[in-house]
Parts: structure tokens; sequence; C-alpha cells
């Protein structure tokens, strides 16, 4: 007696958009320190992803797709850094001595923490591949014998890039120098801000270019401004949201509130503009990550929810 039919055999790319899920905010992690910015570092691992899912099928064996995707993620935001100006790399010198990562010492364990809590963006002040290795070991706490693999180095080079990556974090950290005071938001960001927030949803569509694009990361690209218009109706059918202008790294971004009485945003948008028109959405309502490590400050005078006045967001 048949017990039913079987279930049809998982495929590559179903195991692979599994995996991808999981290891989206590992992966956000190590782009965005790479490429000092947590929006470009979405970026990167949003095209990684896509190249991902196009090539695995080609594969004539199945990868170990973890360490396959942290490859691909990592080639894609050396591929963007070398589209712009991009410090050299330093020549390697005598690998220090780096403590044995089963028994760390105190100094290992502090070099460690001022890894994670050191601002994203400060790490681009780091050689690329020191600030490679840096992040590999420091945040996302992987071995030197797969950083080696991942980068095509030698153990001992790989550590002697960290023992210099390491010094040269500290002197950034040294050096470092207060945030810059917000600014007040733009007359186009806070227009926008100002009609979302009162439902507007019309108006919010008559700033829109004819050609705009709206990335949600996880969804296929909108383009065209009836299509994108689209973005608007959903948030219309939900519990209404605030939104608050803000800057992040020097870029003027939009935090967005679900909870009235939460002190932090529940995540952010992204506006790219054309004069006066929006010609690219990003909102990051998909990848909440992206904001759990910025510092993100409120534009001058803006009142976030929950607390009356300006403000500004730190993760802690």
């Amino acid at each position: 007696m048949s017990d039913g039919p079987s279930s049809p055999p998982v495929t590559r790319q179903e195991r692979l958009s599994a995996l991808a899920a999981a290891l989206r905010p590992e992966l956000h992690r190590y782009c965005a320190r790479l490429m000092g910015s947590v929006i470009d570092g979405e970026d990167a691992v949003q095209d990684a992803f896509a190249h991902a899912l196009a090539a695995v099928n080609e594969l004539p064996e199945p990868p170990p797709l973890r360490a396959w995707l942290f490859r691909i993620a990592h080639n894609r935001a050396i591929d963007l850094l070398r589209s712009r100006t991009v410090r050299a790399t330093e020549p390697i010198e005598a690998a220090s001595e780096v403590a044995d990562p089963d028994s760390p010492d105190p100094v290992e364990v502090m070099m460690r923490r001022e890894a994670v809590e050191t601002a994203v963006s400060r790490f681009a002040e780091l050689p690329t591949v020191q600030r490679s290795v840096v992040i590999l070991k420091d945040v996302l706490d992987q071995s030197l014998d797969e950083i080696a693999t991942m980068l095509d180095l030698t153990v001992n080079a790989v550590k002697a890039h960290l023992a210099r990556g390491r010094a040269r974090l500290r002197a950034v950290n040294a050096a470092a120098s207060a945030p810059p005071s917000p600014r007040p938001p733009s007359p186009a960001v806070a227009r926008y801000v100002s009609l979302f927030n009162g439902r507007d949803w019309d108006g919010l569509r008559a700033m829109l270019a004819d050609d705009v694009r709206l990335a949600q990361s996880t969804y296929p690209l909108r383009a065209g401004a009836a299509d994108v218009g689209m973005f608007f109706g959903i948030y219309s059918r939900e519990a209404p949201v605030r939104l608050v202008p803000a800057w992040l790294d020097g870029r003027e971004v939009i935090a967005v509130y679900e909870d009235p009485a939460a002190s932090k945003p529940s995540y952010m948008m992204w506006l790219e503009w054309r004069g006066e028109q929006i010609s690219f959405i990003r909102d990051y309502k998909y990848v909440r990550y992206v904001i759990d490590e910025v510092e993100l400050a409120l534009a001058q005078d803006a009142d976030a929810p929950g607390d009356g006045g300006p403000n500004s967001f730190s993760p802690q």
C-alpha cells in the first residue's frame, strides 16, 4: 500500500535561499564594515545573493554554501570599492603573534571588543585586506584558517594583517572626533515626511519621477511611477507609522517608527532625488538588521516618538 507521493527533492536554489535568509545579517555585518556604510553593505549583500542564485545551478558540484556565499559577498564588496578611489593596500610585514583563539588573553578580548564597538564607517580607514581580516576575526569570530582560505592568504599573512589592522583601528578610534551636530532636514525630505505622516498618498505619488525605482531588498525591484506608487498603497492599508528625518554618516535618511512610544526606530528609508522629484526609494522594512549597528542622528528640531524632542539613536 502506498504512503502517498513523496516530496520533491530540495533544489540547490531552495537550500541557498533558506541559508541566505539565516546568514543575511552576518553577511551584512561584514560587508557594511568592509565598505564603511550600512547602506552600501546592504547593496553588496543584495547583489551577492542575486549572483549566487543565478550561479548555483551551473556549478558541477554543490559548494559548501556558507563559505561560498561569504566569498561572493566579499568579491562583490571589493568590486564596488574598486569602482571608487580606494586607499591602496599596504604591504604586509613580519607577522606579529596572535593569541590562541581557544585561550584568548585579556588583551585579545579587549581588541575584539573594540572592533565590535567601533563605528561601521571607521573601518574604511583601514587598507582593504587589513579591514577584511579584522572584521572576519574580531567581529564575526572566524578562525585564522577560515580567513586564510576565504582571502587566499597564508595563515601567517592573516596574522600579519590582523596585527597591523588592529593597531590601525586603535589609532583611528583614538583620533576620532565627536560626530557633527545633526543638521535640519532638506526641504524635499521634510515635505516627504510631512506628507507621509499625514497619509497624503496622492501628494507623495506626485513627487515621484516617471522613471523612479523602489528597492525593498528581498523583493523584486519596482520601476516607474505607476508601479512604485503602489508602495504607498501598501502603507495606506497598514497601521500608521511615523517618519522622522535623520542623518547617517553624512547621508540624509528617514527613521521609521512603528511604535509611537519607542525611542528606537524600527527601520529606515533612504531617498535619492533628481531636482525635487524622487528617483529612487530604498525601504529597509524587510532587512531591519541594517539599522541595528548604526549611529543614527535625528535631524535638528525633529521630534522622535517616545521622547517629545530631538535625540540621536545609537545601538546599545
